[in-house]
């Protein structure tokens, strides 16, 4: 049947259905007619980086957007290995939007560098703005959430997690007018300074629909049951700090505040909490789907008997507290467990101070039939326990696993750990996203270039003997779209010759590694469709003789061509055979 035959109504209603930026850049290049119709009822857009296009060229594309998801840093700015200064600005794209997009109503940004003149620029430019969410961004106060607060009276959504917040007052949410009453989440967890409680007391009184509700650490225990008391709807809630001393009446409180909340299915919070205020959350914990306690610092017994009460857990985020007893624990009563998340509570400990090892993560995988995703570090592991993993969870989708000692091998045999991820990769077919360490030669990455098809992100670090290992992935692992290395020894022979693999990826990140500035050159010469960045504190890489490793190299692909807020520190390489320049 011709295509000319649908109505465009027929085929705008019929594109809604489809929710994921692939299959709809598929149905957008079919024909011209369809690239037109999808252009023009396409309401969200997703951009994985920054600077992979301009913002001129995206609401070129797509004139009538609601929603904007993007992501500015490199992943592993999460580790401090982006140099303060490099970039990620989110200023330029709020500048263009504001005259482009009058009727956005979501933005959602993810390690970009947010002021409070964007701030202000969102909330006098989107009449019906009602969603900001900030993840892991940095560079404004709460000045500039006062401005959110005062202008955007249809906001349902303020999520600020893991942010970096300059707080200079309190009472930024008193700037919430009188008859607000939209809000449907907040999250305010990562904010240092005290918050006005009378004015969020006000504000949740006066929000009938609020679902979720994460305060800071410093909203102390005993004003959480007033907090409760006037929003039982609350379905997610994040307690401040609770570290007072035992009260009866405090628990009592407590207690009876929780037991009105019919509709909670998410915990998080529990700073500093005093063990005996733990029974207090009993009576809601069997409809508990999510608990995070990674900043709770509970010993094992008490972890132990807390989730064992959560019977319908999906979710749980953990520190290293939890033991091998808590995690037999947590696999004997949660059955519908999906994610784990295992933090350290002292990274840079010489030796462990808890008693966890590969055992707990053993127990899971055999206790929890549901589980995908595993962050876990730890101090030790075998090849043993990595294939008994595998063949319990062949289900996993996610993988990442981290022995804080780099290098530290299978402590069984002492060798190497390169049989027990090739079992995760090989059983589990569905793999998208792995992290590996321990002690790993060549080996391991020729296991993942033959088993993992699916994946599409990897991190890597210190690990590898040699250009094969890395030459192994970026030839067999077909999916891949992000790569990460840190401190390994892949150099210029298989970044060159897998060159053409690059183009079909978002990114490709190394950092203390052995690529010279002259193969950096190369590859910019060589990939027309991509930035080749070359991160060097120690100043222009041109002064060096070029086989000498640069410090950092970040490659992503873009149709926006180089950037033009590169600090001094940072050199993209010329398309053609030309000097590098530094842009200004």
């Amino acid at each position: 049947m011709a295509y000319s035959l649908f109505p465009e109504e027929v085929l705008e209603h019929v594109f809604s259905f489809l929710s994921s930026d692939r299959d709809r850049n598929t149905v957008s290049s079919v024909c011209k007619s369809w690239y037109e119709i999808e252009r023009w009822c396409r309401r969200r857009i997703f951009i994985g980086n920054c600077y992979s296009v301009t913002p001129e060229m995206v609401t070129r594309r797509f004139p009538e957007v609601r929603a904007v998801e993007i992501k500015g840093k490199p992943h592993f700015a999460d580790f401090n290995l982006v140099p303060e200064g490099w970039g990620g600005y989110v200023k330029p794209w709020i500048r263009v939007m504001s005259g482009a997009y009058p009727l956005l109503e979501e933005m959602k940004l993810k390690r970009m560098v947010v002021t409070d003149e964007c701030l202000d620029l969102i909330s006098r430019s989107f009449i019906n703005f009602k969603v900001l969410v900030l993840t892991s961004c940095d560079g404004f106060t709460t000045h500039g959430l006062a401005s959110i607060a005062a202008n955007c009276r249809n906001l349902r959504e303020v999520d600020l997690r893991e942010s970096e917040v300059e707080d200079l007052s309190g009472h930024w949410l008193s700037h919430f007018p009188d008859n607000f009453t939209s809000l449907v989440s907040l999250n305010i967890s990562c904010l240092a300074s005290e918050v006005s409680f009378s004015a969020l007391e006000r504000l949740v009184t006066r929000c009938p629909n609020l679902r979720t509700l994460r305060l800071n650490r410093a909203v102390p225990l005993d004003k959480l049951p007033n907090l409760l008391q006037r929003a039982p709807q609350l379905v997610e809630l994040g307690t401040g700090a609770c570290s007072a001393e035992f009260r009866s009446d405090i628990f009592s409180n407590l207690t009876e505040a929780f037991l009105a909340c019919k509709k909670l299915r998410a915990l998080s919070g529990f700073w500093d909490v005093v063990p005996a205020y733990l029974p207090a959350m009993y009576p809601v914990c069997s409809a508990i789907t999510s608990l995070n306690l990674s900043y709770a610092i509970v010993q094992s017994p008490d972890l132990g008997k807390l989730v064992s009460q959560c019977r319908n857990l999906q979710r749980l985020w953990v520190l290293d507290y939890i033991e091998d007893t808590g995690l037999e624990a947590l696999s004997l009563s949660c059955k519908d467990l999906q994610e784990l998340r295992v933090f350290p509570s002292d990274p840079f400990g010489a030796e462990p101070n808890v008693s966890l090892t590969e055992k707990g993560l053993v127990s899971v995988s055999e206790g929890c039939p549901k589980l995908q995703s595993v962050l876990y570090f730890c101090h030790q592991m075998s090849n043993a326990a990595l294939i008994t993993i595998a063949k319990n969870r062949p289900n996993l989708i996610r993988f990442r696993l981290c022995i804080i000692e780099p290098h530290a091998p299978d402590y069984l045999t002492l060798g190497p750990l390169d049989t027990g991820f090739g079992a995760i990769v090989e059983n589990c077919k569905e793999l998208r996203r792995l992290s590996l360490s321990g002690l790993l030669t060549d080996r391991v990455f020729e296991y993942i270039g033959t088993h993992a098809k699916k994946l599409e992100m990897l991190s890597i670090a210190f690990a590898g003997d040699s250009d094969l290992g890395l030459h192994h992935v970026l030839s067999g692992c077909e999916s891949l779209r992000k790569l990460e290395i840190r401190d390994c020894p892949f150099g210029d022979k298989a970044l060159l010759a897998n060159a053409a693999k690059l183009e079909t990826m978002r990114s490709l990140w190394m950092s203390s590694c052995s690529v010279s500035f002259g193969a950096c050159k190369l590859l910019g010469q060589k990939l027309p469709g991509l930035n080749v960045e070359v991160i060097d504190e120690r100043g222009h890489p041109g002064s060096r003789p070029e086989s000498c490793p640069v410090e950092k190299l970040y490659i992503y692909r873009t149709v926006g061509g180089q950037r033009v807020d590169t600090p001094d520190f940072v050199w993209t390489m010329e398309k053609e055979e030309q000097e590098v320049f530094l842009t200004e």
